[in-house]
């Protein structure tokens, strides 16, 4: 039976929300994928700070980005050597320039949803305030030109529904994947700014599976044609999906449940409808994938101008 559990966030103040009461019970709180903990930490010294969160999927990609900001914001040396905090491990990584945190998520719902257990935990223990998170990342566009970033509206499921399914204690819970309006218009804002790179506000739709979930056709495995393909695509594209990619729907869920501002701002690689496999080069490619990072750092860094002014 589904249930629904998209219950409004309890008072938290600007906190970082976590729904859990079984922590008030735990001696130390072992972040065991970061390998990092309360009892071994100091959490609030460590991460206190924090206003921005960044995630992405590739640990290079990631510590890219922190020497982007360190640049961009000056703050130190870009070519400096920023330590993994996360050494301790091999599943993700982490890095901190300032008030921005970089962190790695891996590929797909599980992967996501597990390191942002413990990155709401973290910037809970931190005790961090009005924090604002975004995912950066790559994606397969649909009816739009290679490089296109997409700010997520909505994240839809393959049925292009608004929602988050999991499966707790053996009963389907669903949750809400709204991510926050407000933030979207403002990094749309940020483009037009920019004027670098076409950008769009649209519905992303969330996949668990990179080749027959997403309708690819060079798969080990196809039991559809090109055309169920196509008329597949068109459909999600008539339901607003301008992306595909595997991990906004637990990204948005999680976040909204966490009372965490938050983005999806996803480049498109390739456009679906005209193909699978991705053919430009990898010179091309690479510039696409800087165009998030462009767009988040100069939203980050209008933020923090906005604030140093006094406004």
């Amino acid at each position: 039976m589904d249930s629904k559990d998209d219950k409004p966030n309890v008072s938290c103040s600007s906190r970082v929300c976590v729904h859990n009461p079984h922590l008030d019970t735990l001696k130390d709180d072992i972040l065991y994928h970061f390998s990092l903990g309360t009892g071994t930490h100091d959490l609030p010294a460590m991460f206190g700070d924090v206003k921005f969160v960044c995630v992405g999927g590739s640990p290079w990609r990631m510590k890219s980005f922190t020497e982007y900001i360190a640049a961009e914001l000056s703050m130190e040396d870009p070519k400096s050597e920023y330590p993994n905090i996360c050494a301790g491990t091999d599943r993700y990584a982490m890095y901190k320039i300032g008030p921005v945190l970089s962190v790695s998520h891996g590929m797909g719902i599980p992967s996501i949803a597990i390191m942002l257990h413990e990155l709401i935990k973290l910037l809970h223990h931190a005790r961090c305030t009005d924090v604002t998170i975004i995912r950066i990342g790559t994606s397969g566009g649909i009816g739009l030109d290679p490089g296109t970033v997409v700010v997520t509206k909505q994240s839809v499921d393959a049925t292009f529904l608004p929602k988050f399914e999991q499966v707790i204690l053996g009963r389907t819970v669903v949750r809400n994947t709204d991510l926050d309006q407000s933030l979207a218009e403002e990094l749309l804002q940020c483009s037009k700014e920019l004027n670098q790179f076409e950008t769009v506000i649209g519905n992303t739709m969330c996949t668990l599976d990179f080749y027959e979930g997403q309708a690819r056709l060079d798969g080990a495995f196809c039991s559809y044609t090109e055309k169920d393909k196509q008329d597949y695509l068109s459909k999600a594209k008539d339901a607003g999906v301008c992306n595909i990619e595997m991990e906004s729907s637990a990204f948005a869920a999680m976040c909204k449940l966490s009372g965490l501002r938050a983005a999806v701002v996803c480049v498109t690689l390739l456009d679906r409808l005209k193909g699978d496999q991705l053919s430009s080069s990898h010179e091309l490619l690479h510039s696409y994938g800087q165009r998030p990072q462009i767009l988040v750092g100069y939203y980050i860094q209008k933020q923090l101008k906005t604030k140093a002014a006094g406004k």
